[in-house]
């Protein structure tokens, strides 16, 4: 009898849109599905922290959400391709995840719900998409491709483990490494400690009150998207307010560059996934980018930073 060694995935995989464009429109709007049940059920927390979804061992989940004097919990798997539902008295449920359209998967879900007394209702209408189709009349959005899905949360699970690594040189307010369903990224956020102006609002298919509270106090802030306002796989980094100086700011790695369009410093997801030290590569990205947002923004830093022993 010969046994069969593990042989690991590719690290940081290729992810060309192109590859799998329909699919990132599907899922795109079946996490919003899930990330409007999380709302709808847990109380508001400030930078619409509550509504966030975040990296498993397996895929991505809402974590405990309340229903009465019940919690419960969706998770998609990547791995087995299933949407599982588990509630804290041991009722659990679930269903493929396989190619069908959103109106599907929204009644499916919902059914399921119900059937384990855990009924929700959500707003039907999609955020920050162009084609706010409400969920359950969503028939044109219905592709699903499982290496691609998987493909994407391994970029996730990666991203989310250097954002950890950034994220503990911090010591002032900074949020979660978190994955926001409205345009599909993962994010981690710093905070000067200061008020910031009044967003001008006018994020598309977002309320102004929403936009305005989650940039209610001065912020630098950094990610990772595909699609949406940048098409290719991309690492970002943006200040609000933005300070005079911070677009022509010297940042690193060289790859990096300030887009005009979208008003943030942005990093190819190739230059990380071909770099020689992808890990180092994509930190340099982030700290040089924070370190031009608090610079010049005046932030405090001695007070905001751990010392270099503390902060690897």
């Amino acid at each position: 009898m010969t046994s069969t060694r593990y042989s690991p995935p590719q690290v940081w995989p290729s992810l060309p849109l192109d590859a799998w464009a329909d699919t990132h429109a599907t899922l795109h709007r079946w996490t919003q599905i899930v990330g409007k049940i999380r709302v709808a059920q847990g109380p508001w927390q400030n930078h619409s922290w509550h509504s966030t979804l975040y990296l498993t061992a397996r895929g991505v989940s809402t974590l405990p959400i309340p229903h009465g004097l019940r919690m419960f919990q969706i998770d998609f798997d990547f791995l087995d391709h299933r949407l599982i539902v588990q509630a804290s008295d041991g009722a659990v449920g679930g269903f493929p995840l396989q190619a069908e359209s959103v109106a599907v998967f929204y009644r499916r879900l919902m059914e399921e719900l119900r059937r384990l007394g855990l009924s929700v209702k959500i707003s039907k209408r999609p955020n920050e998409v162009p084609d706010p189709v409400p969920f359950d009349r969503d028939e044109a959005h219905a592709s699903y491709d499982p290496e691609y899905a998987n493909r994407f949360w391994r970029v996730l699970v990666q991203s989310d483990r250097v954002f950890r690594e950034f994220r503990s040189r911090f010591i002032g307010k900074c949020s979660p490494v978190h994955f926001f369903w409205g345009i599909l990224d993962l994010a981690v956020t710093r905070f000067s400690g200061r008020v910031a102006p009044l967003h001008p609002g006018g994020i598309l298919n977002l309320p102004d009150r929403v936009a305005r509270e989650a940039y209610s106090h001065e912020l630098c802030s950094c990610g990772f998207m595909v699609g949406g306002p940048v098409r290719d796989p991309t690492f970002y980094s943006y200040a609000y307010p933005e300070p005079t100086g911070f677009a022509t700011a010297s940042v690193r790695p060289v790859e990096a560059f300030y887009s005009d369009e979208v008003r943030r410093f942005l990093l190819p997801y190739d230059a990380v996934r071909e770099s020689q030290t992808p890990d180092a590569t994509l930190l340099d990205f982030l700290q040089t980018t924070y370190e031009a947002a608090a610079m010049l923004g005046d932030w405090d830093r001695t007070a905001l930073e751990r010392g270099p022993k503390a902060g690897g």
